[in-house]
């Protein structure tokens, strides 16, 4: 995937249209959709300027995996990873252990659940 495919894939799955981020970015709208369409190679300022307006690092652009598509239930989950990661280690350790036991529950729940759906 080349980087306009990445920067087209970034903002779709942000929900942006070309227009809101060529105004974030300071140009027009048409120049914009040429450095989607990879007919403009865009310099490292411009780069820069879409990386901010996408909330993505500008590494992000080059990288080989597939952006995340965070829908704004997912947004709020991944901004409490954010502060998790400021809390000391013993209380994300804490907190880990609680996400775990949440998970194995779970899991055991559904696996009891299939099996008494399976024998009856």
């Amino acid at each position: 995937m080349d980087i306009a495919e990445r920067i087209k894939l970034f903002r779709t799955n942000k929900g942006l249209s070309q227009k809101e981020v060529a105004l974030s970015v300071g140009i027009d709208q048409a120049q914009y959709s040429r450095i989607e369409s990879g007919k403009v190679e865009p310099t490292i300022s411009s780069l820069q300027k879409i990386a901010d307006a996408l909330e993505i690092k500008v590494v992000e652009l080059f990288s080989e995996e597939q952006p995340i598509d965070v829908n704004s239930y997912d947004q709020d989950i991944i901004n409490k990873l954010r502060l998790l990661d400021e809390l000391e280690d013993i209380e994300k350790k804490s907190i880990f252990n609680i996400i775990d036991i949440a998970i194995s529950k779970k899991r055991l729940k559904d696996t009891l659940s299939k099996a008494l759906n399976t024998s009856l």
